[in-house]
């Protein structure tokens, strides 16, 4: 286990000892940190004590199957990844899978260890390029917020001129305004709220 401050958290889930071993043998060289369980009961465990990047699970497991398991995943923690390792090629549980567990991807054992790799890796890209978006668009929200509360306080003040080269034109010929007034005055707004 590598464990750097940025690493990605991969959780392991199968109940052969032996397959999560080899999984993790197969992701030693990334920069991860690696967790393992042994059961859906086990993972759950993991999943609220950790903050998980990805999950990939054995879909026949005792108790709870991998597709149930990471459907819970999808409703609890919906901006975790989550994948499906099987062996055996079940289209049902393949179907079951992606339509409940909304799984990124569905691997067959044995699996390819280039491929899981290169899958991780790329489903980590798609997440931290998810979770960027969405971090833009809540400050648009706040920025938009605060654009609104500006406008409703100063009437008008989002109107902008501009001359034909799209430079800012700012009238001071009324006299009732000037451009430092006016910025104190958006100053004054933005500092009572």
């Amino acid at each position: 286990m590598k464990s750097t401050a940025n690493a990605a958290t991969v959780l392991l889930v199968d109940d052969e000892p032996n397959v999560t071993d080899a999984l993790k043998r197969v992701l030693r060289q990334e920069p991860y940190e690696i967790l393992t369980a042994i059961s859906a009961a086990a993972a759950q465990e993991i999943l609220e004590r950790n903050h998980v990047d990805v999950v990939i699970s054995d879909e026949q497991m005792p108790g709870m199957s991998g597709s149930v398991f990471l459907s819970g995943v999808r409703k609890q923690y919906p901006h975790t990844i989550r994948m499906v390792l099987s062996g055996q090629a079940s289209l049902e549980a393949a179907v079951r899978a992606i339509n409940e567990g909304e799984v990124y991807r569905f691997f067959l054992k044995p699996c390819n260890a280039t491929d899981l790799v290169f899958t991780v890796r790329q489903a980590l890209s798609h997440k931290r390029l998810a979770d960027r978006s969405r971090r833009l668009l809540r400050e648009y929200q706040k920025q938009a917020s605060t654009l609104a509360r500006l406008e409703s306080d100063i009437p008008g003040i989002l109107r902008v001129h501009t001359d034909d080269e799209g430079a800012v034109l700012v009238d001071e010929s009324d006299g009732e305004c000037d451009v430092n007034t006016l910025l104190a005055e958006i100053e004054l707004a933005m500092t009572v709220r």
